[in-house]
């Protein structure tokens, strides 16, 4: 017998009691609402369903209604997330990113468990204590690596390509250690300095003031500062860095709520030892939170030119409300971020869905507003609508083709490279060498990966050029990290950089459009 539908509704006779639809119903009326569906799904949902799970979810949903970035924790996560905000959660070393379900080894930190252990940038985490991390979150993975000073943790790793892996298995034991939140270096024509901020971390003023007088020690007149895929941190970290570059008192950024205690305006706190040094700042689609700010403030104060493109727009300002008897945490949004000429940093997220705000990031930043118009302090014209648009555009690096995740999924380029690399002299003489011979990469890197991606995938890899440059530049940069560790791939990346390239082009152009610097 064929059924005319899928679903059937069991009908039984209801109260005809209407419900009084001309005014809206009291907190009390609603929480008595809440308590009747959640009564009804105990009771008569076709599954048992676990009542702290029901909660949870209901919890979630009614925070992901209000904005993307309040949420709720356990008192365990919050204090796991505030020693990783510190950089002095015991953990393993490692540093990981996730492509499509894979949890792999993007950095190894030098003299870590995770170095000390053999661990390989590429490896693919499989499992951790024999519990496969298939389709788990890349924070839950983090988590769940860091603990306690001095316990084991087990990793199963996979390595080489995905068609014929070698499985690893280590026992690290896990040890407190700071995560770098700085990297400087001088650039080719000896005049510049480079200093990149990863992350706002609670000393990341003290870390910038370092490495800009290191650079300067080397000879640096100038400097570049690189913000791009800093994904923000503590806000505290934004002011002291501004503080470096500008003069006491300036204003950084405002907090605007519904609270009084929520609304304050942030200064710098000493005169800046470097508010005389020619600056541009790097910035990109996945530079966020304070990384915007301090980008929104120097450019609004004239004081650097803003290189890249517009940043991603997430700034609203988070407290933690203590959740008794649990102690738990809701992280709730007190307050919109606003650069000193009023530029509103958050982009808009109310017709958004939470899961396509968060898939966002890397897709080119938060979308212009062109109808809103501030001005700097020497009146130059700035751009609202969230983000911070840059004075200088760079065009997005080329899109990749659609086998090359797969590849890289397989571990081709990493094999590639590694067998290369391992023919290279490790003497600096060979790694200037191979930093400069960029005709180099195609024959020797590009050409063999292209033949390998062929043969094993059976597709046709051909590439144009602009993509087949950020192909062989990639795996230019697996060759020299390898070989020339620990700074070797900085090097060539800082060498052939499109961001890197359009701030040295622009340097001559910084009295012009940002007036005299003071003395």
């Amino acid at each position: 017998m064929a059924l005319a539908a899928v679903g059937f509704a069991f009908l039984r006779p209801v109260a005809a009691q209407q419900p009084d639809t001309t005014r809206e119903l009291s907190a009390y009326e609603e929480l008595q609402l809440f308590s009747g569906v959640l009564n009804h799904i105990r009771a008569n949902y076709m599954d048992s369903v676990r009542y702290h799970a029901l909660m949870r979810a209901a919890i979630d949903g009614m925070l992901h209604s209000l904005d993307p970035h309040s949420y709720y924790l356990s008192r365990r996560d919050f204090e796991r997330q505030n020693a990783l905000e510190r950089g002095d959660l015991p953990g393993i070393g490692a540093i990981l990113d996730q492509e499509d379900s894979a949890i792999t080894v993007l950095t190894v930190i030098r003299g870590s468990p995770a170095a000390k252990a053999g661990v390989q940038p590429g490896d693919r985490v499989t499992a951790i204590n024999d519990t496969v991390v298939a389709q788990s979150k890349l924070a839950d993975v983090s988590l769940r690596l860091a603990g306690p000073e001095g316990s084991t943790v087990q990793l199963r790793l996979e390595r080489g390509t995905r068609l014929e892996p070698d499985t690893v298995s280590v026992v690290l034991t896990r040890k407190t250690y700071k995560l770098p939140s700085v990297y400087s270096t001088m650039l080719s024509d000896h005049l510049t300095g480079f200093v990149r901020l990863e992350w706002f971390g609670p000393k990341a003023g003290d870390e910038v003031r370092d490495a800009v007088r290191g650079v300067q020690h080397r000879g640096a007149q100038r400097l570049i500062l690189d913000l791009r895929d800093n994904p923000g941190g503590l806000v505290d970290g934004a002011v002291d860095v501004a503080s470096e570059f500008l003069p006491t008192n300036t204003l950084v950024f405002r907090t605007r709520g519904r609270k009084s205690d929520a609304t304050k305006d942030f200064g710098t706190s000493h005169e800046g030892p470097f508010r005389s040094l020619p600056l541009i700042v790097l910035v990109n689609e996945r530079s966020a939170s304070a990384a915007e700010a301090l980008a929104g403030s120097l450019q609004d104060h004239d004081r650097a030119l803003i290189v890249g493109r517009r940043t991603f727009g997430k700034a609203l300002a988070q407290a933690p409300f203590l959740l008794t008897p649990s102690g738990d945490v809701v992280m709730l949004t007190i307050a919109r971020v606003l650069t000193p000429s009023g530029r509103i940093i958050q982009r808009r997220y109310q017709s958004l869905g939470f899961e396509q705000y968060l898939s966002f990031a890397g897709k080119g930043g938060a979308a212009e507003d062109t109808t809103a118009v501030f001005k700097t302090d020497r009146g130059r014209e700035v751009r609202g609508g969230g983000g911070i648009a840059p004075d200088v555009l760079v065009a997005a690096p080329p899109g990749l083709p659609a086998w090359w995740s797969v590849a890289a999924d397989s571990g081709f380029d990493f094999a590639v490279a590694d067998s290369l690399a391992a023919t290279l002299p490790a003497t600096p003489a060979a790694r200037e060498q191979w930093i400069d011979d960029s005709a180099r990469w195609s024959t020797q890197l590009l050409q063999p990966y292209l033949q390998r991606v062929r043969s094993r995938l059976h597709v046709n890899a051909q590439v144009e050029e602009a993509t087949a440059e950020r192909i062989s530049l990639a795996l230019a940069s697996r060759v020299a990290d390898v070989r020339w560790p620990p700074d070797g791939a900085s090097a060539l990346w800082m060498r052939h950089d499109p961001d890197v390239r359009a701030a040295l082009a622009n340097f001559g152009r910084l009295d012009a459009l940002l007036g005299a610097r003071p003395q």
